[in-house]
């Protein structure tokens, strides 16, 4: 029996429960978009996201949070896909955009606009009007965690989905960013699903850390790699403006974002 159908009237063999199941025969990204928005495969993550979506931050009491699994951002034809960590819980999981609305995005989004791949430095709402050019933002785990800490299990449960954004994006995408360890762990485990040559033992995470990769079909992907852009990192120095503007710089070299400007 057919799960319920999700925004757009796309209708889904599973239930939300197991909503990943149905990734790998979607067949576009306004379809894979539409499925992640349903997923309940996770119960902990799920009970999370829908109690600080009814709770809210006093700052946000009289706003209606998204409160459901936050879905990529960004055209469907994307030169350069970078790869963030989960939903911030008074962020995209508020917003229903990733790195929208919260201070890792601010950082994110003035970098991304410093280089040319976004129309503006802020990002606020889903329906702002933003607009990037040649770049999707995609994660590995689709709702808001506590603590900002996805557990592997649920990492694993939600990876059929950026398997199926890398494979759906396989015509366009040459060059991956990456924000943290988390997610750099998570990229290559879904490169190998999506038939990517990932070296062996797998490449370590670092900041500026570069790697090419091949798929069996010939084509290539450079995969860099930047600290994540949270407060953590931007606040005590670790990660500054210029530095993330340097990687982002490098990723639109490298997938030849602009040039025909």
């Amino acid at each position: 029996m057919a799960s319920e159908q999700a925004a757009g009237g796309v209708p889904f063999r599973h239930p939300p429960e197991q909503a990943p199941l149905d990734a790998a025969a979607v067949v576009d990204l306004d379809e894979l978009d539409a499925l992640v928005t349903t997923c309940r495969a996770c119960p902990r993550l799920v009970a999370w996201r829908e109690e600080v979506a009814r709770v809210k931050r006093a700052a946000f009491r009289d706003q209606e949070y998204w409160g459901r699994p936050v879905p990529g951002f960004g055209p469907h034809d994307a030169s350069i896909l970078i790869v963030g960590l989960a939903p911030a819980a008074h962020g995209a999981n508020r917003t229903g955009r990733m790195f929208t609305g919260d201070r890792s995005g601010e950082v994110l989004y003035a970098a991304m606009h410093a280089v040319g791949l976004a129309s503006r430095p802020v990002a606020v709402w889903r329906d702002d009007g933003l607009e990037l050019y040649g770049t999707r933002i995609s994660a590995p785990v689709r709702c808001a965690p506590p603590a900002n800490k996805p557990t592997p299990d649920e990492r694993h449960r939600c990876a059929p989905f950026l398997a199926r954004e890398l494979e759906l994006l396989g015509g366009t995408v040459r060059v991956v960013v990456v924000l943290g360890g988390f997610g750099w762990q998570a990229l290559m485990a879904s490169l190998m699903d999506a038939g990517w040559l990932v070296p062996r033992p797998r490449p370590r995470f670092g900041h500026g850390a570069r790697v090419r990769i091949a798929h069996r079909d010939g084509r290539m992907l450079d995969v860099l790699g930047c600290f994540h852009v949270s407060q953590q990192n931007t606040f005590t120095g670790r990660l500054t403006p210029a530095m993330v503007e340097e990687v982002l710089a490098k990723a639109k070299q490298l997938a030849g974002v602009g040039t025909d400007d």
